[in-house]
């Protein structure tokens, strides 16, 4: 069965575009033949091109998906959206290392931006899908939400949302095969990239699996390559390995 045409002019929608594997997936998509990419986060990407068209919004509220999409050209079709947004620290939010640490507002915002987030994204989005030719819906997902490999424990929050994205994007694909049967809708796991998302976790990474945002990106861009329609609705590593659930 056909696989998607990255060689073929295409229009792209990256959501979470200023972070750091969002900012490689556009550098490496102005290499090939695009004819815009869509950028969409909070923070404007630092990459500067007259086929990068920014666009406000924060995946947590759905106002912001609504609007944005609203901004979009009429007619305008997509042949590959990525939602590269997700969370696993910040100032005020750490993997929980026990269950004593679970905190309602911390578990709320996991599942708000690794999971309801992209739901949110792709409730608006896959309409905007061409149903024309093989396309592409990812969502960076990660083997740390597969259920039967947890192995050790904690990170509650995180492991748990990331699971709930993994189930939304096998739902999401049962339906759109009945809707759109050449899309491919799927998670995609990076791997552990130096970004400032793993920058705190890194110590007890080794050096040849601690991946560039260039690498890890261009991985997936070749995973994807090699997708069909019935792969939809599993999850892949950047060695494009499928991750059992």
């Amino acid at each position: 069965m056909s696989n998607i045409n990255l060689d073929a002019a295409f229009d792209v929608a990256i959501i979470g575009s200023s972070g750091g594997i969002g900012s490689a997936f556009i550098s490496l998509l102005l290499k090939k033949n695009v004819n815009r990419i869509y950028a969409f986060s909070r923070d404007k990407p630092s990459i500067i091109s007259s086929k990068v068209i920014f666009n406000y919004m924060d995946i947590t509220d759905e106002q912001s998906i609504i609007y944005a999409v609203g901004k979009l050209p009429e007619n305008t079709c997509f042949k590959l959206i990525l939602v590269c947004s997700g969370v696993l620290h910040s100032d005020n939010l750490q993997p929980e290392k026990n269950i004593e640490s679970l905190n309602v507002a911390n578990l709320q915002h996991y599942f708000l931006v690794n999971s309801i987030g992209p739901a949110l994204v792709a409730k608006h989005f896959l309409p905007l899908l061409d149903k024309s030719k093989i396309v592409v819906f990812a969502a960076l997902s990660a083997r740390i939400g597969s259920i039967s490999d947890n192995r050790l424990g904690g990170w509650y929050g995180y492991r748990a949302s990331k699971a709930a994205l993994n189930m939304l994007i096998k739902t999401l694909a049962i339906e759109y095969k009945r809707i759109n049967p050449k899309a491919v809708i799927v998670g995609l796991h990076p791997g552990t990239v130096d970004t400032a998302l793993s920058k705190p976790f890194q110590q007890n990474v080794p050096a040849e699996k601690l991946f560039t945002p260039k690498f890890s990106a261009e991985s997936l861009l070749n995973v994807m390559g090699q997708l069909t329609p019935e792969d939809t609705g599993f999850c892949f590593d950047w060695a494009g390995e499928k991750i059992v659930p």
